[in-house]
C-alpha cells in the first residue's frame, strides 16, 4: 500500500532528522579523526533546516497517516524548542567530548535519533505512536548515558536508566493494553470518546490511566517515580546530562498533557487530585534533598525534580475543573519549561567547561573562589544560580510567575502560595554555589588553575544560554504570546 505523499510532507522534519543521523553512523568510522567536527557541524546544519520548516509550518494543523499524527501549533511549539536544545547540546559536545576522550561521532547520531523519538512523541495522537517514540529517545539516551565506557559510574547510570526505564516502559504499555481493551483503540480522540461513554467510574479505564501516569511521571522525573534522576544525571556524561534533563523533560511533559487533555480529559475529576498530590510531593523532595548535596551535578538533578513539580502546577490548572482556564494552565507550563532549558542548559554547561585533567569539576569545593580565577565563569554561572531561583528580572522569575498567576487565577491561591515558599527554600543551595565562588578564597592548587575546557561553541552555548537568560526576563512578551497561541485549547 501506497504511502500518500501528503503524509510524508507533514513528517518532513522526522524524516530528514532521522535520516541524517542514520547517515552520521555510516560516516563515523570512515571519517579520519581530524575531521569529525564536520558531521557535528551536519548535524548542526539539519536542526537549523527543520528549524526554518517547523517555523513556516506554525499555524497549520495537520492530521496524517489516518489521523496516527498530529502536526499543530503545539507540537511545533514543542519541536522548535527541542531543536534549539539539540543544537546548543551539539555544540557543547564537540569540545567536551574531546576533552573527555569520547569524540565519536555516532554521539551525534544518537542525539538526533533521540530527537526524533522526542518529534513523534509531541506530535502523535495515538498511544501506541507516542509509546514509539517514547522508546526511541529512551534507547538512545540509554546508550549516551553509558558513553564514557571507561568509567565504571557511567555505565552504572547507564544499567541503572536501562533497567528502571524498561520498568516503566512496561507498565505504559500495559496501561495502553488497557485503555485499548476498554476503547478499542488507542487513539486519543476515540479513547476521549469512549470515557465519555463509559463514564468515570469504570474500572478498567481508571487501572489504565494510573499506570499512564506512571509511565509519564518516570519520563518526567516526578515524585515517587524520580529515583534513577540523581546518579544517571551525576554518571552519564555532563553534556548527556544537560541533555535529559532538558529536552527529554520537554518531550515529555508535551506528550503528556496532550494525553491527558486530549485523551483523559473527561476524567479530569479522577486524575486531577493525584497529578496535585504528585506536584506536592514533587515540589518538597526535589527541594529539601537538593539541600544536602555536596555534588552540583547531583543538586541539579534534584532541582530537575523539584523543576517538574513547578511544571506539573500547570498541568494540575489545565485539569482543574470548572476554572475555565485550561489554556493559561498549559501555556504557563510550556513557558516555564521553555525558560527553564535556557538556565539548565547553562548551568551544567558551567560544569562542563570546569572539566580538566583528572577533576571532574562537579564538586561543590571545585567552584570554591571561582570568582578569583575565572570571572567570567563565576557571573554566568551566578545568572543561571539566580534564575534557577526564580529572582527577577530573570526569566526563572517569569516562568514562576506565570505560574503561580495561573493558579491563582483558577482559584488555587493556595497552590502558589506552596510553590513560592518551595522556591524560597531553592534560593538556599542555588545561592550557596553563589556563595562559595565569591566568599571563599581558593585553595593554592586552585589557584594555579589558570586553564578552563572552554572551546568556541561551548562559549557560544554559554552566550546563548546567557541571553535566553537575560532577554526573556527582561522582555518576555515574544515566548509569553508563542506559548498563548500554540496552546492546546
Amino acid at each position: 500500500m501506497m504511502i500518500p505523499l501528503a503524509d510524508l510532507v507533514t513528517i518532513l522534519p522526522e524524516l530528514i532528522v532521522v535520516s541524517v543521523a542514520c547517515l552520521l553512523l555510516v560516516l563515523d568510522p570512515i571519517t579520519p579523526s581530524n575531521k569529525k567536527d564536520l558531521l557535528a557541524w551536519m548535524s548542526v546544519a539539519t536542526l537549523g533546516i527543520c528549524f526554518i520548516m517547523t517555523a513556516g509550518s506554525m499555524g497549520d494543523r495537520v492530521f496524517a497517516f489516518s489521523d496516527l499524527v498530529v502536526v499543530d501549533g503545539y507540537a511545533s511549539f514543542w519541536k522548535l524548542l527541542l531543536y534549539v536544545v539539540s543544537g546548543m547540546t551539539i555544540l557543547l559536545s564537540i569540545g567536551y567530548l574531546k576533552e573527555e576522550r569520547i569524540d565519536l561521532a555516532e554521539f551525534y547520531g544518537f542525539v538526533l535519533l533521540s530527537l526524533t523519538g522526542m518529534m513523534i512523541m509531541v506530535s502523535g495522537a495515538d498511544l501506541l505512536v507516542i509509546y514509539l517514540g517514547i522508546e526511541l529517545m529512551s534507547i538512545s539516551l540509554y546508550i549516551m548515558a553509558g558513553f564514557k565506557r571507561f568509567e565504571a559510574r557511567s555505565i552504572e547510570s547507564s544499567a541503572k536508566y536501562f533497567i528502571l526505564g524498561a520498568f516503566s516502559s512496561g507498565l505504559l504499555l500495559y496501561g495502553i493494553s488497557l485503555i485499548f481493551g476498554a476503547a478499542g483503540s488507542t487513539r486519543l480522540v476515540e479513547i476521549a470518546a469512549a470515557v465519555e461513554a463509559r463514564g468515570l467510574d469504570d474500572s478498567l479505564i481508571l487501572i489504565a490511566l494510573m499506570l499512564v501516569i506512571v509511565g509519564f511521571g518516570f519520563k518526567v522525573a516526578a515524585v515517587p517515580f524520580h529515583m534513577w534522576t540523581p546518579d544517571v544525571y551525576q554518571g552519564a556524561p555532563t553534556s548527556v546530562t544537560a541533555f535529559m534533563a532538558v529536552a527529554s523533560k520537554a518531550a515529555s511533559f508535551g506528550a503528556f498533557l496532550r494525553v491527558m487533555l486530549e485523551g483523559f480529559g473527561g476524567m479530569k475529576p479522577n486524575w486531577n487530585g493525584l497529578i496535585l498530590g504528585v506536584c506536592i510531593l514533587t515540589l518538597i523532595l526535589g527541594n529539601l534533598v537538593a539541600i544536602v548535596q555536596t555534588n552540583v551535578k547531583r543538586m541539579l538533578a534534584y532541582s530537575s525534580i523539584a523543576h517538574a513539580g513547578y511544571a506539573l502546577i500547570g498541568l494540575v490548572v489545565a485539569g482543574w475543573v470548572g476554572t475555565g482556564v485550561s489554556a493559561k494552565g498549559v501555556s504557563s507550563m510550556m513557558l516555564y519549561l521553555a525558560v527553564y532549558s535556557f538556565m539548565t542548559l547553562g548551568a551544567f554547561s558551567i560544569v562542563a567547561i570546569l572539566r580538566r585533567g583528572g577533576n571532574e569539576g562537579e564538586d561543590l569545593d571545585d567552584f570554591t573562589g571561582l570568582a578569583k580565577r575565572h570571572k567570567g565563569a563565576a557571573f554566568l554561572m551566578l545568572l543561571f544560580m539566580v534564575s534557577l531561583a526564580g529572582i527577577p528580572p530573570t526569566a526563572g522569575f517569569i516562568g514562576k510567575f506565570y505560574l503561580f498567576m495561573a493558579a491563582v487565577n483558577a482559584g488555587l491561591t493556595w497552590l502558589a502560595v506552596v510553590g513560592l515558599i518551595f522556591a524560597a527554600v531553592s534560593a538556599f543551595y542555588y545561592l550557596r554555589v553563589v556563595m562559595v565562588m565569591y566568599m571563599r578564597e581558593p585553595s593554592p592548587d586552585q589557584e594555579n588553575e589558570t586553564r578552563l575546557a572552554l572551546s568556541p561553541t561551548a562559549t557560544v552555548v554559554l552566550a546563548l544560554a546567557a541571553a535566553g537568560v537575560v532577554l526573556f526576563g527582561l522582555y518576555p512578551w515574544p515566548l509569553v504570546s508563542l506559548t498563548a497561541t500554540a496552546s492546546l485549547p
